[in-house]
């Protein structure tokens, strides 16, 4: 039998939640892995010596580096570092963003500029500075942690929805783009997962609290988003963010060309999957009837 390749790997948003699963569950598998998150030796540096010190003793390798997926400086310098350091940089684990729960209304549109810049144009600012590498190979994986929600609506989430819907859409477009470069593309669709993660507890409400009060007709309901979620799960099912980290590593472990273009992890059963089953074959005959089929797969 055939050893699995052991890849170099770059993680954004490694300093918590599925971010900080992933990078540590891809180092025990044996992979050189780049964690990457902001201020790694300040607010961030108990998380950053914590993710070190777990991968002292894996088969793996873990490094942390600063990156800040608002700074196009920033990501080309990483993107640099690691493959002047490794010689080759093998794929890319969109996972940065943050959640923001509240009345869409009360949210300035800095605040939904801010979020949809984190969630979804930080993604495009890193691949500006992996892709030129990656087609210079002709192989490379882009794989992106985005959401459920960017198929099935959630309320009071109205910014982070539509940055995940944005994201999603980034990360189709430019999987069309880059596919005879011999690049695959692999979006992972979590449902919520109210623990494990610092996701919901550090998700940030709107700034005009008077607008958001003015809603009295749904007073209280945004508070109480993650309950309700939680009320979907099957009695007895154990929601556990590292399910995400583990299909993040499956899919990385497959053979290039044949990784799924999307994965769903979701224990509420929104639906996405019976969404997503119609959409990739309508888009797949759109793509057809154009005459570039191949760019969908």
């Amino acid at each position: 039998m055939s050893a699995i390749p052991t890849y170099v790997v770059l993680v954004t948003g490694a300093a918590t939640g599925i971010g900080n699963l992933t990078a540590r569950t891809l180092a025990d598998a044996g992979h050189t892995v780049y964690a990457s998150m902001r201020d790694p030796h300040g607010r961030n540096a108990e998380r950053s010596k914590a993710l070190e010190e777990h991968a002292a003793a894996g088969p793996g390798a873990l490094h942390v580096i600063e990156l800040d997926v608002l700074s196009q400086e920033s990501a080309q310098q990483d993107a640099n570092a690691i493959t002047e350091a490794e010689g080759r940089l093998d794929a890319v684990v969109h996972n940065a963003g943050r959640l923001v729960i509240g009345v869409t209304e009360a949210f300035s549109a800095q605040e939904v500029l801010d979020v949809l810049d984190s969630n979804a144009v930080g993604a495009l600012r890193v691949n500006r500075a992996v892709l030129p590498h990656f087609r210079a190979r002709g192989e490379g994986l882009l794989l992106y942690v985005g959401s459920v929600t960017s198929r099935i609506n959630s309320p009071f989430q109205g910014p982070y929805v539509a940055a995940k819907a944005a994201l999603d859409a980034l990360a189709q477009a430019t999987a069309f783009e880059t596919v005879r470069y011999g690049i695959d593309t692999s979006i992972v669709m979590p449902g919520a997962f109210t623990d494990g993660t610092d996701h919901f507890a550090g998700a940030a409400g709107p700034a005009d609290q008077e607008r958001e009060a003015a809603y009295d007709r749904l007073a209280g309901l945004p508070e109480q988003l993650a309950a309700r979620l939680e009320t979907l799960v099957p009695e007895g099912t154990a929601v556990d963010p590292q399910t995400v980290a583990d299909e993040v590593a499956r899919i990385l472990a497959l053979p290039a060309g044949t990784r799924p273009f999307r994965s769903v992890v979701d224990f509420q059963h929104h639906g996405a999957e019976q969404i997503n089953e119609v959409a990739e074959r309508m888009q797949a005959d759109l793509m057809n009837r154009m005459g570039i089929g191949d760019l969908h797969r």
